[in-house]
């Protein structure tokens, strides 16, 4: 079977019946191709047309406004003070001993609110009385001058004297004579001699006595008198006055604001010290008189003006608005800052309102429309990160549409939109840095 074997060979060079021809292959290869290429061409295009998704929110228009308030031309932030804050201090030193206010108490003006101590202040009022009515009575002796029962006693005192004197006068003519006929001696003479001038001396002075006392005081001595009495007074209305000062009473109507001591502590006028004496008891403002205090950077400075006015709000009561206008410019600016500080006069506050609140102003411009007309609008205020570029994307059929709009100013809830909203648009509150206009969105998935 060898050479049979042998024999049996396979012709290579013949081609099998089921095999297809070689154009058929190109073209089977161009297809698969091109089905791949269309494959790929409409994912990509799925990719690159898809809709993209970002945040949409509903713009809405608050409250209308005056077409004058809707102008605004800055916004600034700053805090809410009392006008006039008044830290209410003693007039003396002593102890608190009472106190009848609390924080937040309403007190009327006059109202007692601390009491001193004030036993040694009375003693040293009874002693300035006593000082007084002493110089009073040595006073008004002096001015009614002496009394007649005293210019008669000073006149019988002279008379007095006077018998003296002659009585001494008769004795000397008899000693001399006695003398001269050696009865009696030398000395008897020279003793009656002295007893008449003793005599003669005590009528001179008891004469001009009784003149002293019908003439009355000298005016100088009563000039004198009564610049103590005056200083007796002064002294008087002194005492009384630190007196009344240990009583300290409301200046004015307004709140308590803060209560700074309590009964027994020491109140003093010269020192302050956190553990010793206090240098004033409480504080006090009225808060039907509030501003808000700002920091206005110089570049924005101009657009203000002495009386400009503007729109309060706060961030605890952001839907709350107060209608406020400049009060207060400083007349020198903060170099370290680069701002000037101005005040903003509330108009109308109310309970809501409290010191040291932040507060945002809205100035606004107060020019009229055409016709002198007040035109009214309502304000529109959408997110910042809706705003890039001074323009907005609003969704409309599912696709982005920049809008231009004209920014007004920055407040608590956002920027305020001046011009290209009205309210009810759906903007994107975030777009994306390569969002294109007429590109398609769609909203996020919560």
């Amino acid at each position: 079977m060898q050479p049979e074997l042998k024999s049996l060979r396979i012709d290579r060079s013949q081609k099998p019946l089921d095999q297809p021809a070689p154009w058929a292959v190109r073209w089977i290869l161009i297809g698969v191709g091109i089905l791949i290429a269309l494959g790929a061409g409409r994912f990509i295009y799925g990719k690159l047309t898809a809709a993209t998704e970002v945040d949409i929110v509903r713009v809405h228009a608050s409250a209308p406004l005056a077409a004058g308030e809707g102008n605004v031309i800055l916004n600034a932030t700053g805090y809410i003070v009392a006008a006039h804050k008044i830290e209410l201090a003693a007039k003396v030193v002593g102890k608190v001993a009472w106190i009848g206010v609390d924080k937040a108490d309403k007190v009327k003006a006059g109202q007692m609110l601390v009491r001193l101590e004030d036993d040694e202040y009375r003693a040293r009022l009874m002693e300035s009385k006593g000082q007084l009515e002493t110089l009073k009575a040595r006073l008004a002796q002096a001015e009614h001058g002496s009394r007649p029962e005293e210019i008669a006693k000073s006149k019988a005192d002279v008379d007095q004297a006077r018998v003296d004197q002659q009585n001494a006068r008769v004795t000397l003519a008899r000693t001399t004579d006695l003398v001269r006929q050696g009865v009696l001696s030398k000395q008897a003479l020279d003793d009656a001699q002295a007893r008449y001038d003793g005599a003669a001396a005590k009528v001179a002075s008891l004469d001009r006595a009784y003149e002293l006392v019908r003439l009355g005081p000298r005016q100088e001595e009563i000039d004198a008198l009564r610049a103590q009495v005056n200083q007796a007074q002064g002294t008087l209305n002194y005492a009384q006055v630190q007196l009344d000062n240990t009583i300290i009473r409301a200046p004015i109507d307004g709140t308590i604001l803060e209560r700074n001591v309590e009964r027994g502590e020491f109140v003093t006028t010269g020192f302050v010290g956190d553990k010793g004496a206090k240098g004033y008891v409480v504080s006090i403002a009225d808060l039907h008189d509030l501003e808000v205090e700002l920091d206005i950077n110089q570049n924005d400075f101009a657009k203000l003006g002495p009386t400009q006015p503007g729109i309060v709000t706060t961030d605890a009561y952001a839907d709350r608005k107060y209608q406020g206008v400049i009060r207060e410019i400083s007349p020198e600016a903060n170099r370290q800052k680069a701002t000037v500080q101005i005040k903003v006069k509330v108009v109308n506050p109310d309970n809501y309102l409290r010191p040291e609140m932040n507060a945002s102003v809205a100035f606004y411009s107060t020019q009229k429309s055409e016709g002198g007309r007040t035109e009214t609008r309502s304000a529109v205020v959408i997110p910042a990160s809706a705003v890039r570029d001074s323009a907005v994307f609003m969704v409309v059929s599912g696709k982005a549409v920049r809008k231009t709009v004209k920014v007004g100013g920055t407040t608590a809830q956002g920027v305020q939109i001046a011009e290209g909203l009205i309210g009810g648009e759906d903007i994107i509150a975030n777009p994306p840095a390569d969002l294109k206009d007429g590109q398609r969105v769609r909203p996020k998935q919560s």
